[in-house]
C-alpha cells in the first residue's frame, strides 16, 4: 500500500541552526516602530527592514544557508542559478563569501545597473551569462548546465534550506518585541519566505494572524489556494518583479495553504503610491515588492485597529530609472491622472479655448499627441490632465462635453490606453 508522502513543514532546530550559519553574513535588521503608519491606522506598526542587509534584500539569508550546505563534491564542481533581482545578488556574495564558484544566467534584457551589482557581489567567484528575453529562458538555459555539468542548482524559493534561512526573520522578530504580535504581513512571490516565517510563527506564536499579500497582477499563490492546487498562471503582471511569478514553489505551497490565514492582492498602483510616501514622508527607499506589505494595510485597516503588526519590508533594489512609471501608476491609481482623446476644432484658437474655459485652475497638461493631417472640421489629440484632487474629474468631463471637445476616455479601455500614450 502506498503512503502519501508527508509535507514538509521546517523544524525550529534547522531554523535556529540556520540562523546560526548565517550571523556571519546576515544582518540583524531592525524592527522599527512607524510613527506615521501607526498613528494612520491607530495601531502600533512595525516595519521589519530587510531592506538593510548588504545586499538590500532578505535573499541572502536563504542563498547562503543553502550553498553552506553543500558537500565538498558539489562545492568542488560550482553552483548555478537564474535571477534578474535579489537571489542573484544573495548567491553571488554567498558564492565570494565561501569561495565556491558560481555561474548565474539574467535574461538580456535584465538592467545594467542590477548586473553591475551581482558583479560586484560576487567579483571572481561568479560568471553571469545574459541568455534569453524572459526569466523562464534563463531558468530552462541554468538547469541546462546543471544537466550537462553536474553542478547543484541554487532554488530562489523551492528549496528547503532556502526557506529555513529565509525563516529566521521570524526568529528575529520574536526576539525584538516582548510583546504579542498580533498580525504578520508578508509579500509572497514564490513562497519561501512565506512559508519558513508562518511555520516558525504557528508554532511559538500560534495566535499571530499572517497575512500574504501578492501583486493583483501576479496572484499566483491566492490562486493556488482556492483551488487547493499548486497552479501555473498562463499570464502575469511583471511591475512587481521581485514577487511576480506564474507559479509557487511545490513546498511552499503545501506550507502556506496550511499556515497563511489570508492572502489578499493589492493593485500595482497602490504599491507605487507606498513607494513614494515612504520615500518623500519617511526617506526609506523600496523596491515594487518591498512595499507590498505596508500597502496592504489600507484593506486590513478596520482589523488592525488597536494591534501590534508588523510588515516584513523585503528589499530595497528599486531601479532609479523606473521612478516616471512609478509616479504614473500611483496617480493613475488615485484617479488624479487621466487620459482623454479630444476633438479640436480645426481653427485657430481652439487650444487657447480649452485651456482657459475648458480645464481647471488646478488641472495640469502632463501629455499632448496631435498632429494636423488633414482639412477636415475636427482634428483629434490624446491628452493627458493631472488633476488636484479626484473630485475634479465628473466637473471636466461636464464641460468638455458642453463644449463638444470630449470624444473618448482612455483610462478604462487598457488596450487603446497602451497603443496610444
Amino acid at each position: 500500500m502506498n503512503q502519501e508522502k508527508q509535507a514538509y513543514f521546517p523544524s525550529i532546530e534547522n531554523v535556529k541552526a540556520a540562523a546560526e550559519t548565517i550571523k556571519k553574513v546576515s544582518e540583524v535588521t531592525p524592527l522599527s516602530p512607524s510613527l506615521r503608519y501607526s498613528k494612520q491606522y491607530n495601531a502600533k506598526i512595525l516595519l521589519k527592514r530587510e531592506d538593510l542587509q548588504v545586499v538590500r534584500s532578505y535573499k541572502i539569508r536563504g542563498a547562503y544557508n543553502r550553498i553552506s550546505f553543500l558537500s565538498s563534491e558539489q562545492s568542488a564542481c560550482g553552483v548555478v542559478c537564474a535571477s534578474a533581482g535579489n537571489h542573484a545578488q544573495g548567491v553571488a556574495l554567498s558564492c565570494k563569501l565561501l569561495q565556491i564558484k558560481g555561474t548565474i544566467y539574467m535574461p538580456a534584457p535584465t538592467p545594467n545597473q542590477k548586473v553591475e551589482q551581482v558583479k560586484m557581489f560576487g567579483e571572481d567567484f561568479i560568471e553571469i551569462k545574459l541568455v534569453g528575453d524572459t526569466f523562464d529562458d534563463s531558468y530552462h538555459a541554468a538547469m541546462l548546465e546543471c544537466e550537462k555539468l553536474g553542478k547543484t542548482f541554487i532554488h530562489p524559493f523551492n528549496d528547503e534550506k532556502v526557506i529555513e534561512g529565509q525563516a529566521t526573520i521570524a526568529l528575529e522578530i520574536l526576539e525584538q518585541t516582548t510583546e504579542p504580535i498580533d498580525y504578520v504581513f508578508i509579500a509572497v512571490g514564490g513562497g519561501g519566505l512565506a512559508a519558513g516565517l508562518s511555520t516558525v510563527f504557528k508554532q511559538l506564536s500560534p495566535n499571530t494572524k499572517i497575512i500574504g499579500v501578492e501583486p493583483e497582477g501576479a496572484p499566483s499563490m491566492s490562486e493556488s489556494i482556492k483551488k487547493n492546487k499548486n497552479t501555473a498562471l498562463k499570464s502575469i503582471d511583471k511591475f512587481i518583479d521581485g514577487a511576480a511569478v506564474k507559479q509557487v514553489g511545490d513546498l511552499n505551497f503545501e506550507i502556506c495553504k496550511e499556515n497563511l490565514d489570508d492572502m489578499i492582492t493589492v493593485p500595482e498602483g497602490k504599491v507605487c503610491e507606498t513607494i513614494l510616501e515612504l520615500y518623500n514622508k519617511d526617506a526609506i527607499v523600496v523596491e515594487p515588492s518591498g512595499a507590498l506589505s505596508i500597502s496592504a494595510l489600507d484593506f486590513y485597516a478596520e482589523n488592525i485597529q488597536g494591534k501590534n503588526v508588523v510588515c516584513v519590508v523585503s528589499g530595497s533594489n528599486n531601479d532609479i530609472t523606473r521612478t516616471p512609471e512609478i509616479k504614473e501608476r500611483a496617480l493613475l491609481y488615485a484617479n488624479l491622472k487621466h487620459y482623454f482623446i479630444i476633438n479640436f476644432p480645426q481653427r485657430a484658437g481652439a487650444l487657447k479655448e480649452f485651456v482657459v474655459d475648458i480645464l481647471g485652475e488646478n488641472d495640469d497638461i502632463t501629455y499632448f499627441q496631435y498632429a494636423k493631417k488633414t482639412n477636415r472640421e475636427n482634428g483629434s489629440a490624446v491628452v493627458g490632465v493631472q488633476l488636484k484632487s479626484a473630485s475634479d474629474l465628473e466637473p471636466l468631463v461636464t464641460k468638455m462635453k458642453a463644449h463638444n471637445f470630449y470624444a473618448d476616455y482612455l483610462n478604462d479601455k487598457p488596450d487603446l490606453f497602451q497603443f496610444l500614450v
